[in-house]
């Protein structure tokens, strides 16, 4: 892994990669859903515990359901994507550890300390949360990551009963090119970098 991929997949991964707003009228199969899900996986977390959670919202029951407890401009955005998957986040990630982290018992790194029990699962569900966009670049869809929406109700409406909740929601699809904004300004490497 010491060579660097070549600039079309770097392109496609960042360079030209944009947020749509607005997708074509192109369903996402549930086998590329599988695909972007199984490429996601392999991405680092911190003791590997892995604690994002999906819920692919498909259908318009589910699309809508999410829209209500959106901002007006999301939940539009939602009801029009072929499908945008709810990121959550797996609070009891520890108890898995045993199986993920089987070269050591971590869960004493953990115990006791809930406070660090969910900054973990936030920081580490939004690192996969980045896999997932990037993954999905990759795979030739487009995304549109967005808050903007009522957490608590989504945490009822879609992870109730459960020690999962939602992190960040994103549209996904095959995007409409022709509705895109000039692409805006990014941060030089000397605005933002120190190297000592």
């Amino acid at each position: 892994m010491t060579t660097p991929l070549d600039n079309e997949v770097l392109d496609r991964a960042f360079r030209s990669a944009r947020t749509f707003n607005s997708y074509l009228d192109k369903a996402v199969e549930v086998d590329t859903l599988r695909e972007l899900y199984d490429l996601v996986k392999w991405g680092p977390t911190s003791t590997n515990q892995q604690p994002m959670r999906i819920v692919w919202c498909t259908s318009p029951e589910a699309k809508s359901k999410l829209a209500d407890l959106c901002a007006a401009g999301n939940a539009a955005k939602v009801r029009a994507a072929p499908v945008t998957a709810i990121i959550g986040m797996e609070i009891n990630f520890v108890e898995l550890l045993p199986r993920l982290f089987p070269h050591a018992d971590a869960r004493p790194w953990y115990a006791g300390n809930q406070a660090l029990i969910e900054e973990s699962a936030f920081r580490n569900s939004s690192l996969q949360g980045g896999y997932f966009i990037i993954a999905a670049r990759l795979l030739g869809l487009d995304t549109n990551a967005m808050s903007g929406f009522d957490e608590e109700k989504v945490n009822a409406a879609f992870f109730s009963n459960t020690s999962i909740r939602v992190n960040f929601i994103t549209t996904l699809g095959y995007g409409d090119a022709s509705t895109l904004y000039p692409r805006a300004p990014r941060l030089t490497f000397d605005e933002v970098n120190r190297v000592i």
